[in-house]
């Protein structure tokens, strides 16, 4: 699966993200934001290397369950889950080799 590139205005149910199995990642933030605008090019190349991770990307905001719920407070904010647990969490990451490390964590690397 390819890395989502906009983010959704309708979020999930808490409990849906919490049974997925297998590696998900999921990010919190605005298209209007730009730390959020200035984390693709860094999120997409970390990416490239974990093509069968899930990635969902929240619109996030005042009063948003699904960000609450998980205590985002700044953007953009990436969880990584893997079978319904949080593994690992970058809030504004500076660099992919950041990324690569965490998604390592819940993702095998692809040869190449």
């Amino acid at each position: 699966m390819t890395m989502n590139l906009e983010y959704a205005k309708t979020a999930p149910e808490r409990t849906e993200l919490d049974t997925t199995r297998g590696p998900l990642v999921v990010e919190f933030g605005t298209d209007w934001c730009g730390h959020c605008r200035a984390a693709q090019p860094l999120i997409a190349q970390a990416f490239q290397a974990h093509g069968a991770v899930r990635h969902i990307k929240i619109e996030d905001g005042s009063g948003r369950p699904l960000g609450r719920s998980f205590r985002v407070k700044l953007w953009p904010t990436l969880v990584f889950m893997l079978d319904g647990r949080e593994v690992a969490r970058l809030v504004r990451p500076g660099d992919a080799a950041e990324i690569r490390d965490a998604l390592a964590l819940i993702d095998e690397p692809l040869a190449g």
